[in-house]
């Protein structure tokens, strides 16, 4: 008896488990086939609204142009070919999940980018993947939050702030072209500038926003490689569609390699804020005028904490170890894009580069050093054109996106529906020909200051625009004309030479890069050479 009473029991347990096994699958079939459904009725909804814009050829109503966006130089072309058949904006789709507005003609991108910022947000499919890394800043935030912000940061960037850092940029330019001297006495005159441009904006940066001297262009660090490894992740994970996924992307070895970097600039610029806020205590103890105290000048970090709104609130220490991950992200890659770049479209172009290194040494004469001034960047006219027009050409950011809390519209009564991420191509704004004569073409003309005024008013937006645009681009540009004058003052530079062979072929990240990198021939000029 006792055993037959244990082969029911038996049973019984093992039909209640199979009940309840059913019940869960039940459960998860009926959550995912909900999921699904409403997945698929917001995509009819947003396909049906979107019908306005004229739509490239997809896969398929399902699949839409998911796959079709590529990171390559056959990607740049087919923005071109779009620029070409639909002039000003076309929709997109990635599936069911993102519906996109691509608009890339000043008359659609003004509105867009002028738009209040109380209903302009950052969408998920490009900021959401970096809000671990720069967590609530001013490059992620919305609304209210944002406008503190941005009141809070903005005299950080002021004229008279940026003065203080030409020096900066002429000592980590130094730096740079002393390491170049010394490949070209080694016989290396073949030289790939990514690397070195990039450790060199680096440099500054640390400077620049922490008082920090990593000696990163002559030595490892720790914090630079980090920063570089996250950045290559964030590109890595914004293609794999799987990893769009927290939950997923985390279990990953990518998604551990970023976490093992992530605390590495964490733990930093935490130690930096901790010690400055300290710093800044002791301070106020005995000397009541701590803000103009001349003790040394002050840094990016300095600036927003003792920052405060209208109320008196200052930056929590979280908030400023926000902004300054993002002044890092932001600053240094970008604008080491726009000085390779414009270094090598001088290099393509040797009666422009002429022009320019006259320029610069027309500002020199009768100095004893060879170093840029605040002053002498208004008078470098003509380099800043160049500068210009290879941000146009070759602009480091190649779109931004927004979405609205509201229905935009556009011109031709065309309706942008609320929660549609709008892609803005900078890029193929850049090179429409409806926009630009000879749109891929390098001609520093383009920006003559007795030309400009009849362009439209968003045709350039190497920055975006209107009140979400880039807070640090004086200084980029700062930055940009004290390296370029510097360089072209000590070389001469000519096309190198790729060593996996073939042309120039452009690659657009976080920021536009080349294929194999960007190789320049380097040729020290004497002072010889600049009496010719």
């Amino acid at each position: 008896m006792s055993v037959l009473q244990g082969v029911l029991y038996v049973v019984l347990s093992w039909t209640n488990l199979c009940q309840i096994l059913w019940v869960v699958v039940t459960g998860l079939v009926t959550v995912v086939a909900a999921w699904t459904a409403r997945l698929l009725v917001r995509h009819a909804w947003y396909v049906h609204r979107l019908s306005c814009f004229s739509r490239p050829r997809a896969h398929s109503w399902l699949i839409g142009h998911l796959g079709q966006m590529q990171s390559t130089e056959e990607g740049l072309l087919q923005v071109d070919d779009l620029v070409q058949t639909y002039k000003h904006s076309c929709s997109w789709f990635l599936g069911p999940f993102y519906h996109l507005v691509r608009v890339f003609h000043p008359d659609y991108v003004k509105p867009l980018l002028m738009a209040p910022a109380s209903i302009t947000m950052k969408d998920e499919l490009i900021y959401g993947h970096l809000r671990p890394w720069l967590g609530q800043s001013l490059l992620t935030t919305n609304g209210d939050e944002w406008l503190r912000r941005r009141k809070l940061l903005t005299p950080a960037f002021h004229f008279d702030i940026l003065k203080n850092y030409v020096s900066t940029f002429n000592a980590s330019a130094n730096t740079m072209h002393d390491k170049w001297c010394r490949l070209v006495a080694e016989g290396r005159t073949n030289v790939e500038i990514f690397d070195h441009v990039t450790l060199m904006t680096l440099d500054s940066l640390l400077k620049c926003a922490f008082s920090y001297d990593s000696n990163c262009q002559e030595s490892n660090s720790e914090y630079v490689s980090a920063i570089v490894k996250l950045s290559d992740l964030v590109i890595d994970r914004r293609f794999k569609m799987l990893h769009h996924w927290d939950w997923i992307y985390w279990k990953t070895q990518q998604g551990k390699q970023f976490k093992k970097a992530l605390s590495v600039v964490h733990r930093f610029t935490s130690e930096v804020v901790q010690r400055r806020r300290a710093l800044i205590s002791q301070q106020r103890e005995t000397d009541t005028e701590f803000t103009t105290s001349p003790q040394r000048k002050r840094d990016f970090v300095d600036l927003i904490l003792l920052s405060k709104d209208e109320d008196g609130q200052g930056l929590t220490d979280e908030e400023i170890q926000a902004e300054a991950n993002t002044f890092m992200f932001a600053g240094h890659d970008s604008t080491a894009s726009a000085i390779c770049w414009t270094l090598y479209n001088l290099a393509r172009h040797a009666h422009h580069q002429d022009k320019c290194r006259q320029e610069v040494m027309d500002l020199m004469q009768g100095r004893d050093r060879e170093e840029i001034e605040w002053e002498d960047l208004s008078n470098l006219t003509f380099t800043t054109m160049c500068i210009r027009e290879s941000l146009r050409l070759h602009s480091p950011v190649q779109a931004v996106t927004r979405k609205y809390s509201r229905d935009m519209m556009l011109p031709g009564d065309r309706t942008v529906p609320e929660g549609a991420i709008c892609l803005v191509s900078i890029y193929g704004t850049h090179h429409n020909p409806t926009v630009w004569t000879d749109p891929h073409e390098y001609n520093p003309l383009h920006f003559d200051p007795a030309t400009t005024t009849s362009r439209a008013s968003h045709a350039f937006i190497p920055f975006s625009s209107g009140p979400r645009n880039c807070i640090g681009q004086k200084f980029a540009l700062a930055e940009l004309r004290v390296v370029v004058a510097l360089t072209l003052l000590r070389f001469r530079l000519t096309l190198g030479l790729n060593p996996s062979g073939g042309g120039v072929r452009r690659l657009p990240q976080l920021v536009l890069r080349a294929e194999g990198g960007l190789w320049l021939q380097l040729e020290p000029l004497t002072a010889h050479d600049m009496e010719k």
